[in-house]
């Protein structure tokens, strides 16, 4: 038995990734934020932006779970190295 998958919207994809794009632009020109808070916001947005890449362009939503997990595991490995970075500051 022959199983389809559906095709992502690669437009739709691309159209949220340059939605992302442009309030990560509004967001670093923000001067009221604090540079700790303009920080966190921005790499919330560019672990957004990768993750849409990853499951979407490198198709690691269509892949099987260990996969995906074994491709995420650096993740948390940078969120120690931001925090310990973001740490030393104060």
């Amino acid at each position: 038995m022959e199983t389809t998958r559906k095709q992502p919207n690669y437009v739709m994809v691309w159209a949220g990734l340059a939605a992302l794009t442009v309030v990560e632009v509004l967001v670093a020109f923000i001067a009221a934020l604090p540079k700790e808070i303009l920080i966190v916001i921005l790499i919330a947005l560019a672990v957004w932006k990768a993750l849409l890449v990853a499951m979407y362009y490198m198709h690691l939503r269509f892949e099987p779970l260990r996969l995906a997990l074994m491709a995420a595991s650096p993740l948390p490995l940078a969120a120690i190295l931001v925090l310990a970075v973001l740490a030393e500051k104060f």
